[in-house]
């Protein structure tokens, strides 16, 4: 009786000393491949404190169509200046006739900040005058018009909009 249960006692002990060292080694092997995936991820991954640059759409591709055909401008830009004292707004003409509104020294233009609540105005120096450009509009040139921010509420990440007599711009990202 003990001849006959030896061999079964022997398979069943071989079959242990297998499951032993082969069943580590294969979970040492996935363990290793996760941790390769995981190493992976992490390397495309930005690294913590990092910079992001966000960067807001200026606006969408209609209304890009829509200034360049109404208006005749393009590239329209709201920029901070002079250590925020001054806002920037400048454009592209397109078409001259068309951008000629823009360009009237009778239109006051104003910048609208809803979220500070401020009307902004293009200030009258005595010597310079209005700092913004009235001469005729031509093809290709850009002009541009500095709204005064005295207080800084006007601030970096802000949409504004550019009232200039009938034209008006609305929802441009400051700079």
């Amino acid at each position: 009786m003990l001849k006959k249960s030896l061999p079964g006692a022997l398979g069943v002990l071989v079959a242990t000393v297998l499951a032993v060292t082969l069943v580590p080694r294969a979970a040492e092997a996935q363990s290793k491949q996760s941790k390769d995936k995981a190493a992976a991820a992490i390397a495309k991954a930005p690294a913590k404190g990092a910079p992001v640059r966000y960067k807001p759409d200026r606006f969408a591709g209609r209304a890009g169509k829509y200034y360049q055909m109404v208006w005749g401008v393009d590239s329209l830009t709201v920029r901070l200046a002079e250590s925020g004292e001054v806002v920037r707004f400048s454009y592209r003409v397109v078409d001259p006739d068309k951008a000629k509104a823009l360009n009237e020294k009778k239109s006051e233009p104003s910048l609208i900040d809803p979220r500070a609540g401020v009307s902004l105005v293009v200030p009258k120096l005595e010597k310079i005058g209005q700092l913004r450009q009235t001469s005729a509009p031509e093809t290709g040139k850009a002009y541009w018009m500095a709204f005064s921010n005295k207080g800084r509420p006007v601030k970096k990440g802000d949409r504004v909009d550019v009232v200039i007599g009938q034209f008006r711009a609305q929802g441009l990202v400051v700079d």
